[in-house]
């Protein structure tokens, strides 16, 4: 699959707002409106879009108390307790990583005494043996 400069530019705009008229992601990038639609065509049809998704609004985003969970978990657990994190809706992402925890998890709750339960719970999940959190207090960098 190739990808152009002209499809990274797009890519940024779409990252942006996936939302935006065609027209205005044309005149952005000095592009006539159908050849960027069929541009957005094109890396849908191939797979570099995936889909499309909701951006928070900044003010939802700060009443959020985020962390991130490291997880160790019991050899060949992995398969197991993967569905039961995925079946969490406060998990935003989880990553598998090297180091002395298995996995992390950037979770979201609605407060503290939230997070707490949350935390337990993933503690709780067969398989896992241990966590350690640590919470967000601020993001400095997020694309």
């Amino acid at each position: 699959m190739h990808v152009s400069d002209k499809d990274r530019e797009l890519l940024a705009i779409l990252s942006e707002n996936a939302r935006m008229p065609t027209a205005t992601i044309a005149r952005r990038l000095g592009l006539s409106r159908t050849t960027v639609q069929a541009r957005i065509e094109r890396l849908e049809r191939e797979g570099v879009i995936a889909g499309y998704g909701v951006r928070l609004a900044e003010s939802y985003e700060k009443g959020l108390v985020k962390a991130h969970v490291l997880i160790t978990i019991a050899p060949r657990a992995l398969s197991r307790v993967t569905p039961e994190l995925s079946a969490i809706r406060e998990i935003r992402t989880l990553h598998s990583v090297s180091g002395s925890f298995d996995l992390i998890a950037v979770v979201a709750a609605a407060s503290i005494s939230e997070l707490d339960l949350l935390i337990d719970r993933i503690g709780e999940i067969d398989g896992v043996e241990k966590t350690l959190s640590s919470i967000i207090l601020s993001t400095r960098i997020d694309r």
